[in-house]
C-alpha cells in the first residue's frame, strides 16, 4: 500500500507560538500551496482514501482534494495541554526543560507526551494495514509525521526531531 503522508499548508499564527491541538487560521497563501501539494500527488487522488485530522487546518486541505475524506481523532496533533497558544518564551522553563529533556515519556501539564502520540499514530498504521490496501492520502501534523516517520523508518523516539517536516511537505511510503 502507498502511504502519502501530507502536512496541512502554513498557518496563520506568530512564530514562538504552542499551538498543538488548538484551531488555528491558514495564511492567506492557501490556495497556491494546496494547488502545489495536490500537483504532486494527482496521480493519486481519485484511488485514494484520504484521511485527515479533524482540525480545521488538515480538514481544508484534505477537501481540497477530495469531497470524502474521513476525519480520524488519532491524526491530532500532540495536546500540550496548558501550554497551548502559549508563547514558548512565557511558559515555565523548568518545566518546559524537563520537558524538552525527555519528551518521549515526559507529558505537558495537562497534555500528552511524545509516546501518547506515537501509541495514537501506531493505533492509526495498524488499522491502516488491518483494512486498507490501495493508495492512502493523510493529511496531519508535524507530530504526526514524526512519529509516523519513527514508526516506519524505526528511527528511535528520542531522534524524531531530526525529521525536519515543513508546511505542505508530502513524504511517501510503501507499507
Amino acid at each position: 500500500m502507498e502511504v502519502f503522508l501530507i502536512r496541512h499548508t502554513a498557518p496563520d499564527i506568530a512564530k514562538g507560538i504552542c499551538y498543538g491541538q488548538s484551531e488555528v487560521d491558514l495564511l492567506p497563501g492557501f490556495q497556491e500551496e494546496a494547488t502545489r501539494i495536490r500537483a504532486a500527488i494527482a496521480s493519486k487522488i481519485a484511488e485514494a482514501t484520504i484521511y485527515s485530522s479533524p482540525l480545521a487546518r488538515c480538514v481544508r486541505l484534505a477537501q481540497f482534494f477530495a469531497k470524502n475524506y474521513i476525519t480520524d481523532e488519532r491524526l491530532l496533533e500532540m495536546n500540550f495541554g496548558d501550554w497551548e497558544l502559549k508563547k514558548w518564551n512565557d511558559l515555565d522553563q523548568e518545566a518546559l526543560s524537563d520537558w524538552m529533556k525527555g519528551f518521549v515519556k515526559v507529558s505537558c501539564p495537562n497534555g500528552e507526551s511524545f509516546m501518547e502520540l506515537y501509541c495514537r499514530v501506531e493505533s492509526f498504521f495498524n488499522y491502516l494495514t488491518k483494512t486498507k490496501e490501495g493508495p492512502v492520502i493523510i493529511v496531519t501534523h508535524a507530530g504526526v509525521i514524526r512519529a509516523a516517520l519513527s514508526l516506519l523508518d524505526k528511527v528511535p523516539l528520542k531522534d524524531t526531531f531530526d525529521h525536519k517536516v515543513d508546511y505542505g511537505q508530502v513524504f511517501k511510503f510503501q507499507r
